[in-house]
């Protein structure tokens, strides 16, 4: 049975003081890091966490992040990671609806959960990351210090295929994030197509500079890598002077970066000075890439592949990538499925359509998910005939390689985030003077793309853009309230009564 952490054993009794993991300057050995994950594991047995059940992380990029991933595994726990981004009300939601039992967060979070826990009667346990705890809550170390001394905990996986691993939330069509269910067996399939697909060997460096609540942190090839032996340097959080200064210090060869931060690391003022010539292959994805744009990347990074890839959290990311032989040739393209990931474009009826023409890209293969949290009527529309239905609009060409066009769910991506605008609409809705509102994409320099609402007032009621926006600002995260507001006298809609976003865009 597949779980991260009898990998970790394999590492450990082969090569015990292998360097894995390294955060500023602790470097952990994979012995050191197993003695850790089995006390955090015995740990939270202690507390009463049992196979399926949930335990939350809301941190920044941490070991602590790391550990308690590999040992909710090791128990059959179900591991929710958090975007600490997220608004307190949206934090509410999803650690109510997925049910979560331990919630292990950070000092900076505190305050907001202390707030939030007489909402959220499930949680039976917070836990803060250090060696002190406030009342009300249990100190990490302590947690470790408990554990370290308690008898090891048997595996609790009997079922990979179909056992829970993780649950995350993405931005959906409805006004309300949906838990993705992934299983272990989809990671272990997800890292041996990464595996395959980018040559990831024991003696690669992957940095992990993007979010570990993301996948393009924890999966795209964070995990894939580690599953090899690899070494991960992981950032707190993402700084582009950092990425080079980690990338020069630790001889980094692999990174994932979306592209607002890929373009943040281009205009880092001494590129041109640094030493880049370790990285061999910088993996992108969310957006089309410029050709100008890439080939600065190939400029300033001399020996690096740019593998533009295609992938979603139901899919635990990274299903297409383009290899190195067509990363110019095939400019635009996001690549060919990797290994035991089939692609195939379909029409409205779910026919599949000759290539070169348009259509909903639909995926099949191990490393899907199998459905929605507590969704059975999400899952219904996203999975047909064994197919999941993404959403996005794209093409195959002649020779097999995916172009993704547009997104048929009107999803804004900004600066690596989705962004459903349901999401935003629903928020809008709320104010008391809107009496409709649509939200769509606006371009962007920094971020590729913002969202900007356009809104009808209620007769004789009166609201500012500023008005809108702080409201938003209220009830979402940063990154979800809009950059600009529109104000019209009524919507542009079919004559079926949905609205005309292209109109609007």
């Amino acid at each position: 049975m597949f779980d991260l952490a009898r990998v970790l054993d394999h590492h450990v009794a082969r090569d015990p003081g292998r360097e894995v993991l390294v955060h500023g300057d602790r470097r952990i050995g994979a012995a050191e890091l197993a003695a850790r994950v089995d006390a955090v594991a015995a740990g939270l047995a202690a507390l009463g966490v049992r196979t399926g059940e949930v335990v939350a992380l809301l941190t920044y990029n941490h070991v602590e992040f790391l550990e308690t991933v590999l040992a909710a595994g090791r128990l059959g726990a179900v591991v929710l990671p958090l975007n600490y981004r997220l608004a307190p009300d949206e934090w509410r939601y999803i650690l109510d609806n997925a049910g979560t039992v331990v919630l292990v967060t950070e000092e900076e979070f505190r305050g907001r959960i202390d707030e939030l826990a007489p909402a959220l009667p499930t949680i039976r346990h917070r836990v803060l990351l250090g060696a002190g705890a406030p009342e009300g809550w249990i100190a990490y170390e302590a947690l470790v210090a408990d554990g370290a001394g308690a008898p090891p905990v048997p595996p609790g996986i009997v079922d990979d295929e179909h056992t829970l691993a993780r649950l995350m939330y993405t931005s959906g069509t409805t006004s309300r994030p949906k838990g993705v269910r992934i299983t272990h067996g989809n990671v272990a399939w997800k890292n041996l197509g990464l595996i395959v697909e980018l040559g990831l060997s024991a003696d690669d460096t992957v940095l992990v500079c993007g979010p570990l609540y993301h996948c393009g942190g924890l999966d795209l090839p964070g995990l894939a890598a580690f599953h090899m032996g690899a070494r991960l340097v992981l950032m707190r959080s993402f700084d582009a002077a950092g990425v080079l200064d980690a990338i020069e210090r630790e001889k980094v060869g692999i990174v994932w970066l979306a592209p607002a931060m890929m373009n943040a690391v281009l205009q880092v003022p001494d590129l041109a000075d640094r030493d880049t010539t370790s990285v061999r292959c910088i993996i992108g994805g969310g957006e089309k890439m410029p050709e100008p744009v890439v080939r600065r990347i190939l400029e300033a990074f001399p020996n690096t592949w740019f593998a533009d890839a295609y992938g979603l959290t139901e899919t635990v990311s990274g299903d297409t990538v383009l290899d190195r032989e067509h990363s110019l040739s095939k400019i635009g393209s996001v690549g060919r499925p990797i290994p035991h990931v089939e692609v195939r474009i379909v029409d409205e009826q779910g026919a599949e359509v000759p290539a070169g023409e348009l259509g909903e890209i639909a995926l099949r293969g191990p490393k899907v998910f199998d459905g929605y949290w507590r969704d059975e009527e999400a899952t219904a529309r996203a999975i047909r005939d064994g197919w999941f239905h993404t959403g996005d609009i794209g093409r195959l060409d002649a020779d097999g390689f995916l172009y993704v066009e547009d997104r048929l769910k009107d999803m804004i991506i900004s600066g690596g985030e989705n962004i459903a605008t349901p999401e935003v609409e629903r928020v809008l809705y709320e104010h008391p003077a809107v009496l409709e509102a649509a939200v769509v994409a606006m371009p962007h320099e920094r971020w590729g793309e913002v969202p900007r609402a356009v809104v009808v007032l209620k007769p004789g009621e009166r609201a500012d853009a500023e008005d809108i926006r702080a409201f938003c600002r209220d009830r979402l995260a940063k990154f979800k309230v809009p950059v600009a507001v529109d104000f019209l006298d009524a919507l542009p809609r079919t004559p079926s009564g949905k609205v005309l976003k292209r109109e609007l865009r």
